[in-house]
């Protein structure tokens, strides 16, 4: 395939319409160690015979990049919620349609969690490089290494998401991957903030209704304030500080002070509004908020039961387990009684005879 660096946007609107094609594959290169949101680097895209490494650092590219999502009519990516993330982030778009070809494997009955090299290897019998897996995007000039690693990741794609199409029009599970691939969109473009952080939280789980409170309101402000200053959560408050200030009441501001000032990493200069979150009383919402817990014996053994009978159905349908229902969505499904939208879709009338016990 031709490869062409594109630096310019009127070049970035010329390459896609040279291209027609009903796939497009696409691929992003992004750093985000020191910063909350992903910092795009470099889009790689490739249709027909050509491959443009496109760069999002020039004026007017990620504008140019938003018009080509919106034209084509399938993206073909893979494992793609992070460079979907990416893409929101500097071009404010998202493509219109997704193929993500590490979900249609896994409902192709490939495998769960492919990675890219073993993906290709599997459709095109192609080894693809790893030389450049660590580097950083964000530095001008880009090598000549690093270029040829950025078209590997796209040179191929279209081609192994044929193959895989084919596979699952053969088992009748086109529409499963459609179904996924749009919860996925959904999912990216929607950047809901979690309502209740504490019940991801492992360490809440141990913790009385009190201190679940204090750990959901510092995880809240941690993520606000994250997303504000555009740096890492563990920035802005570590874990281990989080459980520390929250697992029991601090009786003064003293105590406060002397803990920060006593801790390395401290945010000592959020003092003021850290004592505002721990001090101030609970509210009705707050008193009233699913907690944490760690399973009992009978939750346990119910679990057991719904993970045995997937497994069962798993083999069946030859699906990864974690691919047909994950054990979170299971947890959920028996705390709430309700089906999670993970869950619903093709999955829940294959799921509910087999798990529907569940539900009181």
């Amino acid at each position: 395939m031709d490869v062409a660096f594109i630096d310019n946007p009127a070049h970035v609107d010329a390459w896609q319409s040279a291209q027609i094609s009903s796939l497009l594959a696409m691929d992003t290169e992004f750093v985000r160690e020191r910063t909350y949101f992903a910092q795009l680097g470099l889009v790689q895209v490739a249709a027909g015979g050509a491959i443009a490494l496109i760069d999002p650092m020039v004026d007017g590219n990620p504008d140019a990049l938003a018009r080509l999502l919106e034209r084509c009519p399938t993206i073909v990516m893979h494992s793609a919620s992070e460079d979907l993330e990416a893409l929101l982030v500097a071009c404010r778009r998202l493509p219109r349609r997704l193929f993500d070809t590490q979900i249609a494997a896994s409902l192709a009955g490939m495998g769960a969690g492919l990675s890219l090299q073993k993906l290709i290897e599997a459709t095109v019998g192609v080894v693809l490089s790893k030389s450049e897996t660590r580097t950083d995007w964000l530095r001008r000039p880009l090598s000549p290494a690093q270029l040829a690693y950025a078209a590997d990741d796209v040179r191929h794609l279209v081609a192994a998401a044929e193959v895989i199409i084919e596979r699952l029009q053969s088992l009748g599970r086109l529409d499963w991957v459609e179904q996924d691939c749009a919860r996925m969109l959904n999912a990216a473009e929607s950047e809901t903030i979690n309502p209740h952080p504490h019940l991801a939280f492992r360490p809440a789980q141990r913790l009385p209704a009190a201190a679940q409170i204090r750990i959901r309101r510092l995880l809240s402000w941690r993520d606000t304030e994250a997303r504000r200053a555009n740096k890492p959560r563990g920035w802005i408050l570590d874990n281990t500080l989080v459980v520390r200030l929250a697992e029991r009441p601090l009786s003064t501001r003293d105590a406060l002070d002397q803990l920060l000032d006593s801790t390395p990493g401290a945010p000592r200069k959020q003092r003021d509004v850290l004592w505002e979150e721990l001090s101030r009383a609970a509210s009705a919402e707050e008193r009233d908020m699913p907690l944490a817990s760690d399973p009992g014996s009978t939750e346990r053994a119910m679990l057991k039961r719904m993970q045995e009978a997937v497994a069962t159905l798993a083999i069946t349908l030859d699906l990864p387990e974690g691919v047909l229902a994950a054990r979170r969505h299971l947890e959920s499904l028996l705390l709430e009684q309700t089906w999670p939208s993970a869950l619903a879709g093709w999955r829940r009338p294959l799921l509910e005879p087999a798990i529907g016990f569940a539900i009181r």
